[in-house]
């Protein structure tokens, strides 16, 4: 079987909890061959995503390693056995792997949070707005990839708008609201698409104003995926080189508890709208 030039972020997840698995068994990557019969360069293959394992394999691994939680090893099982080619397969060569990686961790989402500082969230964003923002990457983009990276912006809302939408909760804070990624015209856009989704039954929109005390505690920027299972549940960070997805368990859990803390600093989802539409009537 031919090596991955380049696992994809989510065959990435599989051979790291593969890895966590044995590590937490205590077995040596050659101990872990011998239960399947192979080269300890195979299982250093799957651990590296350089290759896939099948069904049957995997479920060994699992029983030798002691792991009794039997909807893990389903999901991981499913991870495994996923052959699908989603819409963002057609990118593949133009644009980044992480944006790709991205539109595939949204595709197998059952639940998202974001926390936006800054500038409202992709899954929000009207063309107009998400235009603005890519305009103004560092080295500046060609027309062609500035087009593209919209496309694939708008095309990324199927999460929220599509025909089986995730439940969605974002609390964006004041700054983002008010900052003018374009002109006013873009903003009022920008603000009457925030007002239309958040009357949808899966969509949940807070707001926390300039004026909240003690916010410093909880905020920052960050989007929050749920898995199958709470294990395979993923932070995404924003950084210059581009996305990093973390998912480690005590990260995870502290994510969680931030979260949390923001939501419950924000306003309540009335509260937030009346806020919007208050910004709006500024303009």
């Amino acid at each position: 079987m031919a090596l991955r030039r380049e696992p994809t972020a989510r065959q990435m997840r599989l051979a790291v909890e593969l890895r966590r698995l044995r590590d937490a068994a205590g077995l040596s990557a050659r101990e872990a061959a011998a239960l399947l019969g192979v080269s300890s360069v195979q299982i250093s293959h799957i651990e590296s995503g350089l290759t896939g394992v099948s069904e049957e394999r995997l479920r060994r691994l699992a029983t030798h390693y002691a792991c009794t939680d039997s909807e893990f090893i389903d999901a991981l099982v499913a991870m495994a056995t996923d052959r699908t080619r989603g819409w963002w397969e057609e990118y593949r060569g133009l644009l980044p792997t992480s944006f790709l990686d991205l539109s595939e961790l949204d595709h197998h989402a059952s639940f998202r949070r974001d926390v936006a500082m800054l500038f409202v969230p992709g899954p929000l964003q009207t063309e107009e707005y998400a235009r603005a923002i890519f305009s103004n990457r560092v080295p500046e983009l060609t027309r062609d990839e500035l087009e593209l990276r919209v496309r694939h912006r708008m095309a990324r809302r199927v999460i929220i708008e599509g025909p089986s939408p995730i439940p969605y909760e974002v609390v964006i804070h004041e700054a983002a609201l008010r900052i003018r990624v374009s002109d006013r015209a873009a903003s009022r856009a920008q603000f009457a698409r925030l007002l239309e989704l958040s009357e949808a039954d899966h969509i949940t929109v807070r707001v926390i104003p300039f004026d909240l005390d003690g916010f410093a505690r909880a905020g920052s920027t960050m989007t929050y995926v749920d898995g199958p299972v709470p294990k395979l549940d993923t932070v995404v960070r924003d950084v210059p080189q581009g996305s990093v997805f973390i998912h480690s368990e005590a990260q995870l859990s502290a994510f969680r508890t931030r979260f949390r803390r923001v939501e419950v600093a924000s306003l309540e989802p009335e509260q937030s709208l009346d806020f919007i539409h208050k910004l709006a009537k500024e303009l």
